[in-house]
């Protein structure tokens, strides 16, 4: 991996390569606290020993069966308050990424998920550093199930038990990378409708009922648009409600 070779402009042309580490999200975090970073620094381990998740989960990965790395950009040209959009630009990339192995089956389960047969296929966690009304620096770290075929959950899955295929992880590491870098850049352009509509359009229960937990009860509902904030809104027993990251989750 320390020797990878990458089609892009500047997203994974300097790889920190690390045989084990606890988090690569940590790790790039910290690296921010110290000298300048280009942007596009891309930090992967073989074997991430405590991998960290939305909502405070952790990350489960086998050494040397997936794709763990995070890569760190500067999307100091988006508000506080449209953060959402690199959220919905990387869920996107790693959307078209895997629908070149797995078809249009693979949806993305707000905020970024990517899920294939209600089954968790990769995981994104992006941490920000805030300094006055924009984003400083973004660290985004990704998990995607290659090659492992055995997880301590049933929600999980993996190319490999999808598809019966071994995988090199160089070269699909690469084309992620660029794929990251398409969509990081059709960002910049701030073109942010079109962005919305592409990602509503793989999003799991956008215009669908489906069965929510909020609060303990079970309801019927359909997501009907997502706010500049991230948070759903949905229509639930015959009202719009707005719902933050930990105040609603999708029964399966």
């Amino acid at each position: 991996m320390q020797n990878l070779r990458v089609d892009t402009l500047f997203i994974g042309q300097k790889i920190i390569y690390l045989p084990t580490c606890q988090s690569t999200n940590t790790y790039a975090l910290d690296l921010l606290a110290g000298e300048p970073i280009l942007e596009g620094t891309t930090v992967i381990t073989s074997h991430q020993t405590a991998g960290r998740g939305q909502r405070g989960n952790t990350w489960e990965a086998e050494p040397d069966q997936n794709l763990t790395f995070s890569t760190i950009l500067t999307p100091n040209f988006l508000p506080i308050a449209e953060n959402f959009y690199l959220n919905m630009a990387i869920s996107l990339a790693i959307q078209h990424f895997l629908a070149n192995y797995l078809g249009e089956g693979i949806k993305i389960k707000w905020p970024n998920d990517l899920i294939y047969n209600w089954q968790k296929v990769c995981g994104v966690l992006i941490e920000n550093t805030i300094r006055k009304s924009a984003i400083e620096k973004s660290v985004v770290g990704i998990g995607v199930n290659i090659n492992q075929t055995r997880f301590g959950v049933d929600t999980a899955t993996s190319l490999k038990n999808i598809t019966g295929r071994d995988y090199h992880l160089e070269p699909l590491l690469a084309q992620l990378l660029k794929n990251i870098e398409e969509q990081y850049l059709a960002l910049h352009q701030k073109n942010h409708n079109q962005l919305k509509i592409n990602y509503l359009e793989k999003l799991i229960g956008y215009q669908e009922w489906l069965t929510y937990q909020v609060n303990g009860n079970y309801y019927q509902g359909k997501i009907i648009d997502i706010e500049l904030s991230g948070k759903l809104q949905m229509e639930i027993e015959g009202e719009v409600r707005s719902f933050d990251f930990k105040e609603i989750s999708l029964v399966y």
